[in-house]
């Protein structure tokens, strides 16, 4: 078997737009404990088999940073079950019907999945049959930089030419792309985030046509399915180019109307592109659907968004809504949204403000600063000892006097004087 360095030096030489950093797939062994299922399952039996697949060898040949790390099986899963229970291996069983076992080492999740083809699709399931061969894997998949399969030392096996589209920047269906479509309408979303983020190509215009024709189909998907798809779109480099992609953004629109503010990334693009990189999904959703109508809340009523996450949408909302007053981005009021809300909440309002505005506005910019290294103080005041001193009880009155003070105490730079606190009390 040829060296990994001979085989990615082919990969790469010949093309200027892919890294020709040489990229080891050893060092998933030396960061994670892979290197056990590699060697379970390899040892099972004879013909057993495992391989890396799928997004962590396509971002590792286009030198991007990866997080999941899928793998492939020839082995059934019942038969996978078995080898983990053997090599005291811990595992989860969440998508077993579609032949996936999830192992757990060290607090890191692996994907392995069984090899299978699918037998029945309707749009949005499929019911699959497992096999041994590992073309007829690839030929499910959808999309040909998908269907790189690669070894514990990185050999590849790329049955449909996925490495040739990775360097010719080619985003291709495997096999008939509106056959591929109608199994699962969510390629046809899956397919404009690998097209922001690979393609360097046109569209194909029988592709642009099939997706259009078919993207009423989306409405058989479930909520959560196109959510979490949308999500993986809206944190990948490429989104913020959505609005230089014509066919891109209207089938986003098509699928996502709420998302009314999508032009501001546009805008964006030049004076906060490496701002807006670091912020998270629920603050790029905000950024996108707040606007002066019940929008956003359209929005949270029609996709299943987690309580914490509506509360965070919520409260940018309010910013929105106040950003016109004067005193809404003012030192003394961002304290309080900072001690009462947390950090998180209170730089996400001054980024809301920045990018909206997509001014760099100096005073916000310090403010911002001022914030980021300040960690919370705690009330150096106790109730019981007030009580104590100017002998009261506890009672409503003495609660609202109580919450006064530690605001008071907020909007003053976290400092309080003793007169102040007989004012409130005694005053």
């Amino acid at each position: 078997q040829p060296l990994m360095k001979n085989i990615l030096t082919k990969i790469f030489s010949s093309k200027k737009n892919l890294s020709s950093k040489e990229i080891s797939f050893l060092e998933i062994t030396k960061k994670t404990k892979v290197a056990e299922l590699f060697k379970a399952i390899s040892n099972y039996n004879d013909q057993s088999e495992i391989r890396y697949v799928g997004g962590c060898v396509r971002k590792i040949l286009n030198n991007e940073k990866f997080d999941d790390i899928d793998l492939a099986t020839n082995l059934q899963p019942h038969e996978v079950k078995e080898c983990l229970t053997k090599n005291n291996i811990n595992f989860f069983e969440t998508g077993i019907a579609h032949g996936t076992i999830t192992a757990r080492i060290d607090e890191k999740n692996f994907e392995i999945t069984s090899l299978r083809k699918d037998v029945l699709t309707d749009g949005r399931h499929a019911i699959v049959e497992f096999t041994n061969e590992w073309i007829k894997d690839s030929l499910r998949r959808d999309f040909t930089i998908n269907s790189i399969y690669a070894d514990k030392e990185g050999n590849l096996f790329d049955p449909n030419d996925g490495v040739k589209d990775l360097e010719n920047r080619k985003v291709n269906f495997i096999g008939d792309p509106e056959k591929r479509v109608k199994e699962d309408y969510l390629r046809i979303l899956r397919y404009v985030r690998f097209f922001l983020n690979y393609s360097k190509q046109d569209h194909n215009l029988n592709v642009k046509k099939i997706i259009k024709q078919n993207i009423n189909g989306i409405s058989k998907l479930s909520k959560e399915r196109l959510i979490d798809e949308f999500k993986k779109l809206a944190t990948s480099g490429g989104f913020i180019n959505i609005c230089e992609d014509e066919f891109c953004k209207e089938i986003v629109l098509l699928i996502f109307p709420q998302l009314k503010n999508i032009d501001i990334l546009k805008k964006l693009k030049k004076n906060f592109k490496i701002e807006i990189a670091k912020k998270d999904f629920i603050f790029l959703l905000s950024l996108l659907i707040i606007d002066e109508t019940d929008n956003a809340e359209f929005f949270l009523y029609k996709f299943n968004i987690s309580n914490q996450d509506k509360a965070k949408i919520n409260f940018l909302k309010k910013i929105y809504d106040k950003s016109h007053e004067k005193d809404t981005f003012l030192k003394k009021n961002l304290q309080k949204v900072f001690y009462f809300q947390g950090k998180s909440y209170l730089l996400d309002a001054i980024d809301f403000q920045l990018f909206r505005s997509n001014k760099k506005n100096n005073n916000l910019i310090e403010l911002k600063k001022y914030f980021e290294k300040l960690e919370k103080p705690k009330f150096p005041i106790k109730a019981k000892i007030l009580m104590e001193k100017y002998n009261l009880k506890e009672s409503k009155e003495f609660g609202q006097k109580f919450k006064h003070l530690e605001n008071l105490w907020v909007e003053n730079n976290f400092k309080i004087s003793e007169k102040e606190v007989e004012n409130t009390f005694l005053g």
